[in-house]
């Protein structure tokens, strides 16, 4: 029942080419940059990568994208990641974007056993007639587009068939987790954790503290979850700010 492993490079040696990721966080909060340095240092490569967004430029999924490592991502931002429009736009990766709800709720179906679902949300847009660009010619012409959705009306209303989202693995960032891979995250790392978690077939966690839990406090249940890596002090301090404001 013992999760916890040894080390990240440990951990992430079981990612090979060509495999799809859920990845935690939104921005640089709840980022399980740990378990992306060590997939960074593994050098694995055409990874097809779901997340809210792409890091920023050498931060996050940033860096590993940066490297040249991810040949897809799945999201709802580009953000501020300058490489990461840069490489859209130029053709050298694809990408889907999808309303930043429907992509939630297409990882927690797929993390439920849901293969489909219908939404209101893109009704009327391109998500729903197709022509989204996915990936870019080098000359700027659309070299793949996004497939229409099937639509059905409820009691008046038009809804989108969306298909659920199921990778071959997950990487996450926790507070508190236990030897039996019970998470607790803090705050807004509670964002797309839990969801990225559950839609993994084998879900990495990297914890900030290694400790027993209260089963009361448990925000995702160590079912979900198949390799715990417990973080250095220094590692679980590494937390930057994405856009630090201050006043003149």
């Amino acid at each position: 029942m013992n999760k916890v492993v040894d080390s990240a490079a440990a951990a992430v040696s079981v990612i090979g080419h060509g495999a799809s990721i859920a990845v935690g966080g939104f921005g640089l909060a709840g980022v399980p940059s740990v378990l992306l340095r060590a997939l960074l240092a593994g050098g694995v490569g055409g990874l097809h990568v779901v997340s809210n967004n792409c890091g920023t430029d050498g931060r996050g999924l940033g860096e590993l994208l940066g490297a040249g490592q991810i040949a897809r991502v799945t999201g709802s931002y580009v953000g501020e990641n300058k490489e990461f429009a840069r490489q859209y736009l130029a053709g050298e990766v694809e990408v889907e974007l999808i309303p930043q709800g429907t992509l939630a709720e297409r990882l927690r179906a797929g993390g439920s056993g849901i293969p489909a679902f219908y939404t209101p949300a893109g009704v009327g847009t391109l998500v729903e007639s197709g022509g989204l660009p996915w990936r870019y010619h080098p000359d700027g012409t659309v070299a793949v587009a996004s497939p229409p959705r099937e639509v059905r009306v409820f009691d008046g209303v038009p809804y989108l068939l969306e298909r659920s989202i199921v990778t071959d693995f997950a990487l996450v960032r926790a507070l508190k987790g236990d030897i039996y891979g019970n998470l607790v995250f803090s705050k807004a790392a509670r964002n797309f954790n839990p969801l990225a978690a559950m839609a993994g077939r084998v879900t990495i966690a990297e914890v900030e503290e290694l400790c027993e839990l209260d089963p009361a406090e448990v925000h995702l249940p160590g079912i979900f979850v198949q390799h715990v890596v417990a973080l250095t002090p220094s590692e679980a301090a590494d937390k930057p700010i994405e856009k630090r404001i201050v006043r003149s």
